[in-house]
């Protein structure tokens, strides 16, 4: 099917997926989510483009079209090991910070938020961090919860196997101690680390699923609010500041800032990064 779709139409399309999900795609967008929109208008046999948002707004009431267009306009590539300074950052400076504390306070529960999971790699790699880092291991009691408003990049993470691409950054002493190598140049990831996460379906703009999140000690959003426009960022962020504990910290991307966003976090630089502390 070779159908153009209009900038009008466009708006519309794109406005509607802003009011359910709070995710922006601006203009320049459109034929990124022209794509996307004919894949899916094939698919229903639906005929023009504002058919396909009827259907979406009047004939999806459980939103299982909606999500199919989600996954497709949210798929993004990760890796193991990402912007491993920030990472060095969480796993020598807060979570030692943290874990003192808390042990401080007779308390062993650590509670890890990766917002905007992905296909499960940045999770993965926390996971193992915490097993290199803490040495009384055994005593704690850890959650770390992943989540993903894409179907599909859950089921993905959730499966644990990745490809050469995905293990490219992983130090070779752990990759030999975490993964275990498959015939056709894949890994899976050990029980030991895939236990360790909690995968879950979550829309950060559901302000009912959003409020059970709670009592975290540090969230990982990296490279997740350029999804967002202001409005939107600043929802999410107000909701990761009510999740996060007194003295928690939330890890953004290399080249995202709480500057134009909110004001209610302390901003902390740790060996040469900036991270951001709630106040205690």
């Amino acid at each position: 099917m070779n159908m153009s779709l209009s900038i009008d139409d466009y708006r519309k399309i794109r406005d509607f997926i802003y009011r359910k999900t709070g995710m922006y795609f601006e203009d320049r967008k459109l034929y990124f989510m022209q794509k996307r929109i004919t894949q899916r208008i094939e698919a229903i046999g639906a005929q023009t483009p504002i058919d396909y948002l009827r259907e979406l707004q009047f004939r999806d009431p459980h939103s299982k079209e909606l999500q199919l267009f989600l996954n497709l306009m949210t798929t993004n590539e990760t890796y193991f090991f990402r912007e491993f300074e920030q990472l060095a950052v969480f796993g020598e400076h807060c979570l030692e910070e943290i874990c003192k504390k808390k042990q401080e306070l007779s308390s062993y529960r650590l509670r890890i938020w990766v917002a905007g999971c992905s296909t499960g790699e940045e999770a993965y790699t926390v996971a193992i961090i915490l097993q290199e880092m803490l040495e009384d291991l055994d005593k704690w009691y850890i959650t770390i919860l992943a989540n993903d408003i894409n179907t599909t990049v859950l089921e993905y993470a959730k499966r644990g196997v990745y490809e050469k691409r995905s293990i490219k950054d992983v130090p070779l002493e752990y990759l030999g101690k975490w993964f275990t190598p498959l015939s056709d140049e894949r890994y899976r990831i050990r029980s030991t680390i895939k236990d360790m996460v909690q995968f879950e379906q979550i829309n950060f703009m559901d302000t009912s699923s959003m409020s059970h999140i709670s009592n975290m000690d540090v969230i990982f959003c990296r490279n997740v609010l350029i999804y967002f426009d202001d409005d939107s960022r600043r929802q999410v962020v107000s909701n990761f500041y009510d999740a996060l504990n007194p003295g928690g910290y939330i890890f953004l991307g290399h080249s995202e800032s709480m500057a134009r966003i909110s004001s209610v976090f302390k901003v902390r630089r740790k060996a040469g990064f900036i991270v951001y502390q709630k106040p205690e």
